[in-house]
């Protein structure tokens, strides 16, 4: 088994906590969420997100769907700290709109140095 869902666990109850403490947040690239607080809700592409060979689940595909209306959000998630710390591989994460078929995902959107295929 490996340690990646225990650190995104610890990610999850860790960002709830600051949510609780109440601070003030700036809209972004998610709107009023923060990207470290959208990553959460892609849990279920934590295999994904790992192994290019992986076929994504149907939650995995929602969320991305939900997520990539926006694809400035879509972006800051997969290279947010969040993703990064639960070791997300940003090069293979890049493909899972590709992978769920999602028609009206923005093919050629930059994200920092990886391409939306």
């Amino acid at each position: 088994m490996t340690m990646r869902p225990l650190i995104f666990l610890a990610l999850a109850v860790l960002l709830a906590c600051v949510a609780l403490e109440g601070g003030a947040e700036a809209a972004g690239e998610c709107g009023k969420s923060s990207a470290d607080r959208m990553a959460l809700r892609m849990a279920p592409c934590i295999s994904a997100a790992d192994d290019p060979e992986s076929a994504p689940t149907g939650s995995c595909c929602s969320a991305v769907h939900t997520i990539g209306k926006s694809p400035s959000c879509l972006c800051a998630v997969m290279l947010s700290g969040t993703a990064k710390m639960a070791g997300i591989k940003p090069e293979v994460a890049i493909t899972i709109p590709k992978r769920c078929n999602i028609a009206d995902r923005p093919v050629g959107y930059k994200c920092g140095d990886y391409t939306l295929p």
